[in-house]
């Protein structure tokens, strides 16, 4: 089969991410004899630099790490609503919604604290070793990809008018940034280096990780982190907020391990993030799914995940939450999933049809609504996560101008690693993005707004609640066979994520293998899809029944076929749906492999 770029193999190490500076930053450290968690941290502050308008130190980041001989662990770096994060509070500004932009959105940032304990428990380098990388590329330049250049004029004028610490960096002499013209982040590199100089004397290598933790909760980062939530901040709601983040909620939370959800499927187990995350659904659509399968790529095969996804999709949004219990194990029952098969018929569904798991019965939040095809705010090639949007509401002073259909589409950053000695990663970072929060003029980079995740609805699984997660997208995975890790992956996109995550899977896990192993290449590059037919996870919050959007490429009579089931097809762009990352290891040759996507243009996987 014909693919934009070859599957990679080698036995010394493997690199997938979305950007190739991060790549090759981690496999400099696989080279300086790190592993494959010593890679993952350096590469991941280096997606910092040069993917600003997708992730940032103060955002979040589910890990998957599997240590060779060890069991496979979620380390959660999601951090949790402030204590003053409370739905009165919000409700008494005379919201409904959490803002999508501004201080009222900020979560504890988890990101950093993540990367942490993945350096001090799993590494082996020093904190100095794997942040040099992002320390250079901030300090002297980095040249950056359109795509920067291009979320910073969107958000322009609110820069230029409200935003000025923002403007110092992605504005520097009235220019947003551009390919070929190096951009700085000397504030960023600064930060870096600071923290390196105060904990250079509290002696060994997990003594400065830990020095570096107490600076991230008490020290200078986090006192500039919460004069900035405190700070009054024009947001989306045409307003100046300030934030609920205080010292207080900084310096309690910590990053933590878990066990991750699993579905056993035809002799893999895939592991997942809990239902904090985005994660079972990928395991809900492998629990729908028949014994015997349509044909890969056949109108029966994709109207049947489409299908399965729906309803996945409707639990996710029923029962996923962190502020209640959700019953995961019915949810991946056989026998629930037996009665939910049977609600796939030969046409499109254009019902959200949650279960009822234990006889529960689903409430939805009121604002989980069915959206026009022509409303504004809702662009089905608008794939990914729209960071920064702008409510429907009269024009006000402020109000950044984000583009035609009121939203500047943002993303996510994925990053996969495999070493020779049997250790593996998988990470999904995210959030803290520029144009979401005004950068903190001590520290180069801008808070998150995580929390506009979460419902102002009281009593749902994702009610926004002090001391809980705000239910994520974020979903990397990895998969085992015979109880042996062989497989990570993961992409950004938002809602998308499982539903690109599934395709990918089963073209891999489906289709014969490349030069004796998983022809990931071949399984990345397959024309892909997603559909919209579920409550979105950021504002505004809606669906677009029977909605799915195909790249060109698909097959013509697959199109037509699924126009006559009653599915209301897009025909997208060529290479428009799908941003996978991944590396594998077979488990019986130790043969390594990865591949990334060629979509965007910055996606790349190196080794050797």
């Amino acid at each position: 089969m014909f693919t934009t770029r070859p599957t990679l193999q080698g036995t010394f190490g493997m690199v997938s991410s979305t950007h190739w500076l991060a790549s090759q930053s981690a496999m400099a450290v696989l080279e300086d004899g790190g592993t494959a968690f010593d890679a993952a941290v350096a590469g991941a502050f280096v997606l910092h630099v040069v993917e600003p308008h997708l992730n940032g130190p103060a955002g979040e980041v589910p890990i998957l790490l599997a240590p060779a001989g060890g069991e496979v662990r979620v380390l959660c770096g999601q951090g949790v609503a402030p204590a003053g994060a409370t739905t009165a509070h919000y409700r008494d500004l005379g919201l409904a919604l959490v803002p999508g932009t501004g201080p009222l959105a900020a979560a504890v940032p988890g990101a950093f604290d993540a990367w942490m304990l993945l350096l001090r428990d799993h590494g082996t380098k020093s904190l100095a070793d794997v942040l040099k990388y992002a320390i250079g590329y901030a300090e002297h330049g980095h040249p950056p990809v359109e795509r920067v250049g291009e979320t910073v004029e969107s958000v322009r004028k609110l820069f230029e008018t409200e935003w000025s610490s923002s403007a110092e960096v992605y504005l520097p002499g009235g220019r947003a940034p551009r390919p070929g013209v190096l951009l700085r982040n000397p504030a960023l590199a600064a930060t870096w280096k600071r923290l390196l100089a105060e904990v250079s004397g509290a002696g060994g290598r997990v003594a400065q990780i830990e020095a570096a933790r107490e600076v991230w909760r008490s020290g200078f980062i986090a006192e500039a982190l919460v004069r900035q939530a405190r700070r009054p901040t024009m947001d989306v709601t045409g307003e100046r907020h300030t934030g609920t983040l205080s010292a207080d909620d900084l310096a309690a939370w910590s990053a933590s391990y878990e066990a991750p959800a699993s579905y056993d499927w035809n002799g893999w187990t895939v592991c997942k993030p809990g239902p904090w995350s985005q994660g079972p659904v990928l395991l809900q659509q492998l629990a729908l799914l028949p014994p015997e399968l349509p044909r890969y790529g056949t109108a029966d095969y994709v109207h049947l995940l489409i299908e399965g996804c729906k309803l996945a999709m409707a639990d996710r949004e029923a029962w996923y939450g962190d502020a209640a219990e959700v019953p995961l194990d019915e949810l991946l029952s056989d026998a629930y999933n037996a009665g939910r098969r049977a609600l796939i018929g030969d046409t499109a569904s254009y019902e959200l049809r949650p279960g009822t798991p234990s006889g529960r019965v689903a409430r939805l939040s009121v604002h989980a609504r069915v959206v026009a095809p022509d409303e504004r705010g809702f662009d089905p090639m608008g794939v990914g996560e729209p960071t920064l949007v702008r409510h429907p509401a009269p024009a006000v002073p402020g109000d950044p101008d984000a583009g035609a259909d009121g939203a500047t589409r943002g993303d996510t950053c994925h990053l996969d690693v495999a070493d020779r000695w049997g250790n593996m990663v998988a990470a999904t970072p995210s959030g803290g993005w520029l144009q979401s929060n005004p950068v903190v003029p001590e520290l180069g980079f801008p808070l998150g707004t995580r929390l506009q995740m979460a419902w102002l609805d009281e009593g749902l699984p994702n009610s926004l609640t002090p001391g809980r997660r705000p239910r994520t997208t974020l979903t990397p995975s990895i998969a085992l066979r015979d109880g042996v890790p062989v497989l990570a992956f993961g992409t950004p996109g938002g809602d998308q994520q499982d539903q690109w995550q599934l395709h990918f899977f089963l073209a891999a896990a489906l289709r014969p293998p490349v030069r004796g192993g998983l022809d990931l290449q071949g399984a990345i590059d397959a024309p892909n899809w997603h559909n919209d037919s579920f409550p979105g996870s950021f504002y505004p919050r809606g669906m677009r029944p029977g909605s799915v959007t195909v790249e060109s490429r698909t097959d013509r009579a697959v199109v037509e076929e699924l126009r006559r089931r009653g599915h209301d097809v897009t025909v997208g762009g060529a290479w428009s749906e799908g941003r996978l990352c991944a590396v594998a290891r077979d488990q019986e040759t130790g043969v390594l492999s990865a591949a990334a996507n060629p979509r965007g243009m910055q996606g790349y996987a190196v080794g050797r």
